[in-house]
């Protein structure tokens, strides 16, 4: 497959993401009215509503991992398809984070009780994020690429208490020492 096919069907990929993000009734942009760069609060409506956040690091870390794992299991998957695969698990996953259910449940967690999901661009953004982590993978020394893993969560985990592994185990089962902790009890 050429690299224009594969952009196209990423692209495509992407599309349905903005589509379905659209009839789960989130919004373009933040309810604020405005699109910043960076937004660095994480207990503010603008979180997870801008172009980028505290958790793009995590989304960056998604690509680093997805190169990963699917270079691991699939070796001899060109990287043009590790890539689609790659998009294609990212726009699941921003599908699912936007869902209702999900976003309660994030609610439920300390660092996100205001949390309305994303918007649309936040989400886009994120699934850029990705596709730059899976790139930088794709280039760099794998020991490069996981101290970017070490250092992202590191960074962000001292720098707001949270991250993709607090995020993952919140997920599934939240512990409260991790939400006292978060709390900055």
């Amino acid at each position: 497959m050429s690299w224009r096919i594969g952009l196209l069907v990423t692209g495509a990929l992407v599309a349905v993401q903005v589509g379905v993000l659209y009839l789960l009734g989130q919004p373009a942009i933040c309810a604020c009215g405005y699109v910043k760069v960076w937004e660095g609060v994480v207990a503010s409506i603008g979180n997870s509503q801008h172009i980028t956040d505290w958790y793009t690091f995590s989304h960056i870390i998604h690509g680093l991992v997805f190169y990963a794992a699917l270079t691991l299991f699939f070796p001899r998957l060109p990287v043009m398809w590790r890539l689609i695969v790659a998009v294609g698990l990212e726009v699941s996953w921003e599908i699912i984070e936007n869902t209702p259910m999900v976003i309660q449940h994030y609610r439920n967690q300390a660092l996100a009780q205001g949390y309305v999901g994303d918007s649309i661009l936040n989400s886009v953004s994120d699934t850029l994020a990705m596709v730059g982590g899976f790139l930088l993978a794709w280039r760099l020394p794998v020991v490069a690429s996981v101290l970017l893993v070490v250092v992202f969560e590191l960074f962000v985990g001292y720098s707001i208490r949270d991250g993709l592994l607090l995020n993952i185990v919140n997920l599934a089962y939240p512990f409260e020492f991790i939400a006292r902790w978060q709390m900055g009890a």
